[in-house]
């Protein structure tokens, strides 16, 4: 009992160095009331799901946000990932949201301090740079606010981040890669992590065509496009519209184990997401008068309304009509 004792306390000792390196919660060893005998328990200090002690910025949508335990953490690595090349711009719009989202500040909820993207020379051939005109519109970021460092090799890439973390004098750091590079590991992030903490500024790690792997970061989001809604006018949904950008985004990783797949709206004119539904809650809409919709699916529904199928019949086999004696 007493090597039992011994090894546990070391085990624990050890969690809570590491939760201290990473700013996680720490943990120590209680016994229960059962009585001599019983198995110990973990017990954290703090209520890790109201998001108290933590400065989190909320994305507007309220499933999210409370999957997240109350937001986006602002002094934290937050990863964004997506599966495929072609959803780059996707994630890289869905990251640029949240960058702006975490560093909101000002008037109209517009960036005080610039934003430092850091990326590979290769990614932005592949997925081009970020649209200046459109970043106040539809962001909130003033196209001076928004500082691009192209780099070369990747650990010119992590230097720039770290260091820019490191600093504080930028309201958020975007670090955009490709792939699941073999310098890009537990330490690197974790080095990402502990710096954004001390300087109390979020970064953003993007991660194009990348397969998941273990990393520091408290939150991972899997992004791909999802079906835009039609465009909302006084009288209605506009046919044949294009309504704000939209995202399927799925939780993969949360402080508080969470997780769930969710599609969201961009709203451009309050800087914040707007959320459709939960994949999987099954909830029935009123569409303009023409019926129930199902919202469990990303495809939009027809303009001119639903095609219903004709009713079957009594029988499944019709017997063959008799011919008539000529």
């Amino acid at each position: 009992m007493a090597r039992m004792a011994m090894a546990q306390e070391k085990v624990f000792a050890l969690r809570r160095e590491i939760a201290k390196i990473e700013g996680s919660l720490p943990e120590r060893l209680a016994v229960p009331e059962a009585g001599p005998g019983s198995e110990p328990v973990l017990r954290r200090y703090g209520r890790l799901a109201s998001g108290a002690g933590f400065s989190v910025a909320e994305t507007g949508a309220p499933h999210l946000d409370a999957a997240l335990g109350g937001g986006i953490l602002r002094a934290a690595l937050t990863e964004v990932a997506g599966r495929e090349t072609r959803d780059s711009g996707a994630v890289t719009g869905f990251a640029l949201a949240l960058a702006a989202i975490v560093s909101r500040g000002g008037e109209g909820g517009r960036t005080a301090r610039p934003i430092l993207w850091v990326c590979l020379a290769d990614m932005l051939a592949e997925a081009g740079f970020p649209h200046a005109p459109g970043l106040e519109p539809f962001f909130g970021i003033a196209p001076d606010k928004l500082l691009l460092a192209r780099a070369g090799r990747l650990e010119d890439a992590l230097w720039a981040a770290e260091e820019a973390a490191r600093l504080g004098s930028f309201s958020a750091t975007v670090l955009e890669l490709r792939g699941n590079p073999a310098k890009l590991d537990l330490t690197a992030t974790r080095r990402l992590h502990l710096r954004a903490r001390e300087a109390g500024q979020p970064v953003v790690l993007i991660r194009h065509s990348a397969e998941p792997q273990p990393t520091a970061a408290p939150t991972r989001l899997l992004v791909s496009p999802a079906s835009s809604p039609l465009r909302e006018t006084l009288a209605g949904p506009l046919p044949r519209s294009i309504g704000p950008p939209a995202f399927a985004v799925t939780l993969s990783k949360s402080r508080t184990g969470r997780n769930g797949t969710f599609v969201l709206d961009w709203n451009s004119h309050d800087f914040a997401f707007q959320e459709r539904w939960p994949v999987g809650e099954r909830r029935l809409v009123r569409a303009s008068g023409r019926g129930a919709q199902d919202p469990g699916h990303l495809a939009a529904a027809s303009f001119d309304g639903p095609d219903f199928a004709s009713a079957a019949r009594a029988g499944l086999a019709l017997k063959p009509e008799r011919r008539r004696a000529g």
